[in-house]
């Protein structure tokens, strides 16, 4: 007589089929969060903080919504899609706060897990790195200074966050990253304030009788 699997696939199949859709709407919600992510940061580029401000609006509804439907379902929750998603939407909420030289939010504000915070908070570091050159080429040192202090800072707190790579999904890495971008755009900012010293000296010298 064969063995009845019957019970067996009716006990597993509503778990299953709940975790399935589950995880379909957190995998929708976090493309859309990503998209919106990135098209904030996009906007904050082009000084645009209105349509940055609404876009990332956008990704914590949907995210939360990801979150909602992900709650029974930790297994799911913490797969690499809604980091990855967090991780978006914190590089968004932190570059517009740093450009905007407010204080930055937490991760309790974000309502995300710690590690996918810090390594938004890592990216960020490049989104400054980015800034700071469009400013350079504007001529505004100021703001291309306060830009690598904000570098310099994330930098050094994240150096000083020594955990496992296990626990921290290879935050290490990212500070790497996030320094060479500060060295960069150190050297970057040097050369073009001794040059800018060098054209003073020059326009001086030639207004001498």
């Amino acid at each position: 007589m064969p063995v009845d699997l019957d019970p067996v696939s009716a006990s597993v199949r509503p778990t299953l089929d709940r975790r399935f859709a589950a995880r379909e709407i957190g995998l929708a919600n976090c493309r859309k969060v990503i998209r919106a992510s990135a098209n904030a940061i996009r906007n904050l580029h082009r000084d645009d903080a209105a349509a940055a401000d609404r876009l990332i609006a956008e990704a914590a509804t949907l995210l939360a919504e990801a979150q909602e439907a992900l709650a029974d379902h930790p297994d799911v929750l913490y797969a690499g899609f809604v980091s990855d998603a967090a991780k978006e939407f914190a590089e968004a909420s932190l570059t517009r706060a740093l450009f905007a030289a407010d204080p930055l939010p937490l991760h309790l504000d974000l309502a995300i897990d710690p590690v996918p915070f810090l390594h938004g908070l890592g990216e960020a570091v490049g989104e400054c790195r980015r800034r700071l050159l469009d400013r350079l080429r504007a001529g505004d040192l100021v703001e291309a200074e306060t830009m690598l202090a904000a570098m310099d800072a994330i930098v050094d707190l994240l150096a000083d966050l020594d955990y496992p790579d296990g626990m921290t999904s290879g935050l290490r890495r990212t500070t790497d990253v996030a320094r060479s971008l500060a060295e960069r755009s150190r050297s970057d900012l040097t050369a073009t304030v001794v040059q800018e010293r060098l054209r003073d000296d020059l326009k001086r010298a030639n207004r001498i009788p």
